[in-house]
C-alpha cells in the first residue's frame, strides 16, 4: 500500500512530498487514515535542528491529528476499524509498538510512534484515543497537542489557584489554550505578551485581561505597571527564546512558578540566578503539560461541547491546506500569520 507523505530529507530545507510504501500494521500498530493534522512549533524545531544533529533523517513528521482507524495489528484491543480517533504524542494506555519504517524507492524513511503529515500512517496503539464520530476532524487534531498541552500546563505544571496572576509569553496555539485554561480556573489577572497584534486580539478573546506588544513596549516595565505592586504567580514561556526565558524567570514572583513550554536551541544557554530556587521560586520544563490522554482528551472535549473551549480561535478562519501545500502551512506558522495551520488530506484551500 502506498501513501503520500511529507518527508524531512535534510535539516533547514522544505519538506518533500513523496509517495512511500506503507508497511502492514504489526503487533500493537494501527493503520489510520489521516483526515486533518495540525502543524506545531515542534515541527519547526525538528526542521531547524533545534535539538542538534538528526540521525533519523530522512523521516516523517507530525504529532497531532484526527483520523479514522482502517486496520489493526496483532494484540490491539483499544481501537477497531471505523473508530474516529485523536492522534497524540503523549503516551496513553495500550501497547507501545515498534516504530515503523516506510520505503521510498528503496530508501528507508524513519518514523516515530506517531507521524501525521501523510494520508495514511502507522501509529502505536498508545498514541490513539477513540472519540465520538461527531467531533470534527480539525477539532480532534487540536486535542492531540495544542489544547491539551495548554490546559495541562495550567492544571498540572503550574497548578494554578483561583485569583493568581499569570503571564503567558507567546500567544500561539498552546499560549491561547493556556489563557483559556487560566480563565476557566479563575485566574485573577491574565497577561499575554506577543509581537503580533492579531494574536494579542485573540488572547483578549480567549480571556486575557491585559495584553502587551513586546516589540512596542518593555515587557518588564509593562508587567510592573499593570500589576502595580502585585507579584506574578505564574509565567508560561512558550517561545523558547533564551532572553525571554531569562526575563520570564526574573519577573516571576519570589514564590512563583515559571513553566518552560517552548524548546530552546540546544546551542543557547540561559543564565539565571539560582538562589531564589532555594527559597520557593520554581523553574520547570513542561512535557506536553503532563496530560493523560485517555482521561484528559474526553474531559476537555466535554468543555468544548459546552462552549468553554472555543476551537475557532486556533483555526485561522477555517483556512485549509492540502498536503502538497505543507511547506506553505509551515511558513505561515513560522511567520506568525497562522495560529495552528490545519492540513487536510485530499482537500485544498477553501
Amino acid at each position: 500500500m502506498k501513501t503520500k507523505a511529507a518527508i524531512l530529507t535534510e535539516l533547514h530545507k522544505p519538506l518533500s512530498v513523496e509517495e512511500v510504501e506503507i508497511p502492514a500494521p504489526g503487533r500493537g500498530q494501527v493503520l489510520v487514515r489521516i483526515k486533518a493534522t495540525g502543524v506545531c512549533g515542534s515541527q519547526l524545531g525538528e526542521i531547524d535542528g533545534r535539538k542538534g544533529p538528526d540521525k533519523w533523517v530522512p523521516h516523517l513528521l507530525g504529532h497531532e491529528a484526527g483520523g479514522v482507524v482502517e486496520d489493526t495489528g496483532a494484540e490491539v484491543t483499544r481501537v477497531k476499524p471505523g473508530d474516529h480517533v485523536v492522534l497524540h504524542w503523549r503516551k496513553g494506555p495500550g501497547i507501545e509498538a515498534k516504530t515503523p519504517a516506510y520505503d521510498w524507492n528503496g530508501q528507508r524513511v524513519n518514523a516515530g510512534w506517531i507521524t501525521t503529515f501523510q494520508d495514511y500512517t502507522i501509529i502505536s496503539e498508545n498514541r490513539l484515543t477513540v472519540i465520538a464520530p461527531d467531533v470534527p476532524f480539525e477539532v480532534a487534531a487540536l486535542f492531540g497537542c495544542c489544547v491539551t498541552t495548554g490546559f495541562g500546563v495550567i492544571e498540572n505544571d503550574a497548578k494554578l489557584k483561583a485569583g493568581e496572576t499569570v503571564l503567558v509569553i507567546g500567544a500561539g496555539g498552546v499560549g491561547l489554550a493556556s489563557i483559556m485554561a487560566a480563565r476557566i480556573h479563575g485566574a485573577g489577572v491574565i497577561l499575554a505578551a506577543d509581537i503580533h497584534d492579531r494574536k494579542l486580539a485573540l488572547a483578549r478573546e480567549c480571556g486575557a485581561t491585559h495584553t502587551i506588544h513586546s516589540r512596542k513596549k518593555d515587557l518588564r516595565a509593562a508587567v510592573e505597571k499593570i500589576l502595580d505592586g502585585r507579584h506574578l504567580d505564574v509565567v508560561i514561556e512558550n517561545t523558547g527564546l533564551t532572553p525571554l526565558i531569562e526575563l520570564g524567570y526574573e519577573i516571576c514572583g519570589p514564590q512563583g512558578r515559571t513553566i518552560l513550554v517552548g524548546v530552546p536551541d540546544r546551542r543557547e544557554k540561559a543564565s539565571i540566578d539560582t538562589l531564589p530556587l532555594h527559597f520557593g521560586k520554581v523553574l520547570t520544563g513542561s512535557h506536553g503539560g503532563g496530560i493523560e490522554p485517555a482521561a484528559d482528551i474526553p474531559r476537555l472535549l466535554e468543555l468544548w461541547r459546552r462552549g468553554r473551549i472555543d476551537c475557532s480561535k486556533f483555526l485561522d478562519g477555517g483556512r485549509r491546506y492540502k498536503l502538497d501545500e505543507i511547506n506553505e502551512a509551515i511558513e505561515a506558522l513560522r511567520s506568525g500569520a497562522a495560529i495552528r495551520p490545519m492540513v487536510w488530506m485530499g482537500e485544498g484551500k477553501r
